[in-house]
């Protein structure tokens, strides 16, 4: 998805966010290994080294949109959206609510309107146990009818999330595992 320097510089930007120590996730699980993609996506380096693997995979599958769920693929599609928009690339962008608004016109899936001759690559920053990118797609596909090309993260923790995934017929790319943001943290401390 990137040249090797390029994804090595991610890398170090993903490892600069780790965290160890008990934290809850988002699955209700507890892991003493946690980091924020936000933490790298909302830095301009980040944000546009995410931005050219995004807008890759999305040309490769030959996406006419991205998606997301709030507030993990926020960014991500914004970033690659604009890049797109510089190098001249149709994409509809889209953010797919938790729940739909309670007030206004009450709309799941946020941006300009999708429809079922849509493919669509979804993206998030960090993928555990599936869950909320799951709920995010349910919400795409039923909103807009749109076939869900695949899923990109940032980073797979390994942990259930492909298999919950590739379960419901969604191909997973993950730009790092988290055997290899360990792998990177091990060689950085000297081990």
């Amino acid at each position: 998805m990137l040249p090797a320097p390029d994804r090595d510089r991610l890398l170090d930007l993903v490892v600069a966010t780790v965290h160890r120590g008990t934290v809850t996730l988002a699955s209700g699980a507890t892991s003493d290994f946690y980091l924020d993609g936000r933490l790298v996506a909302l830095t301009p380096e980040g944000s546009h080294l995410l931005a050219r693997a995004t807008l890759e995979l999305a040309r490769r599958l030959g996406a006419t949109a991205l998606a997301g769920p709030t507030t993990g693929a926020c960014p991500l599609v914004s970033a690659a959206g604009a890049l797109a928009w510089e190098r001249g690339v149709a994409l509809r962008l889209a953010y797919v609510r938790a729940q739909a608004k309670g007030h206004g016109l009450q709309k799941a899936v946020e941006g300009p309107p999708l429809t079922k001759d849509d493919r669509v690559l979804v993206v998030d920053d960090v993928l555990t146990s599936g869950g909320s990118l799951l709920a995010a797609i349910d919400r795409l596909r039923a909103a807009t009818g749109a076939t869900v090309l695949g899923a990109l993260v940032l980073v797979d923790r390994q942990a259930g999330g492909r298999a919950a995934l590739a379960a419901r017929g969604v191909d997973l790319h993950a730009v790092f595992t988290r055997a290899e943001v360990e792998g990177r943290m091990k060689l950085d401390a000297g081990g």
